[in-house]
């Protein structure tokens, strides 16, 4: 599957949901999301810029695993584009030791808690990371991504095909204050880099 999708800053998420319900976009999942990056001890998938990753989604209903791959990135028409592959695992816990016992080892961390919804052919994903400006990732065919762009109210400017390291980035310049992506980086356990989110 081809994964297009486009990221920007939102400024007032209250107001954002607010617009996409009004809009018609379906809720599909509130809760919190964490992705595992995994990668052998030489780094040899993000030297080929692929992506092994066990994301866990939690919320009151319980908890669900999905294991994905991702090629490498490319860049079309302004859009951030990567093939992807994704398989539902169930229990994240075992899939994780699985990846343990073969030689994987976690390099990158990311939780955050999300909303997701759907909206004609797109997928919008409200994200609030620990200490971060809170993101909407916008995904679908380029078409059906710039009306969910108007429907979101956000100017169209804002949005961009950057990764997840440039938003960081940002925002640390902006305010002066280090990011948290992750849960253990609030408590000053930097051990991961952000270039690897």
């Amino acid at each position: 599957m081809r994964e297009v999708e486009l990221k920007g800053i939102v400024a007032d998420p209250v107001a954002l949901r607010a617009r996409l319900l009004a809009a018609g976009a379906r809720e599909v999942f509130t809760g919190a999301l964490s992705d595992r990056r995994y990668d052998v001890p030489s780094r040899d998938l993000v030297l080929r810029d692929h992506v092994l990753r066990l994301r866990v989604y939690r919320d009151a209903a319980g908890e669900r695993a999905v294991l994905d791959w991702k090629g490498p990135t490319a860049y079309e028409s302004g859009y951030k584009v990567r093939e992807e592959l994704s398989a539902p695992c169930g229990d994240g816990a075992t899939i994780a030791l699985m990846l343990e016992q073969l030689g994987y080892v976690v390099t990158r961390e990311i939780d955050r808690d999300i909303e997701q919804f759907e909206l004609e052919g797109t997928v919008l994903r409200i994200e609030r990371y620990p200490r971060m400006d809170v993101l909407l990732e916008v995904e679908g065919e380029p078409e059906a991504i710039e009306r969910a762009i108007v429907v979101s109210g956000i100017a169209r400017e804002a949005f961009s095909s950057e990764r997840l390291p440039d938003f960081i980035r940002r925002f640390e310049e902006r305010t002066g204050e280090r990011a948290a992506i992750c849960t253990c980086e609030l408590s000053g356990d930097y051990r991961y880099s952000a270039e690897d989110a």
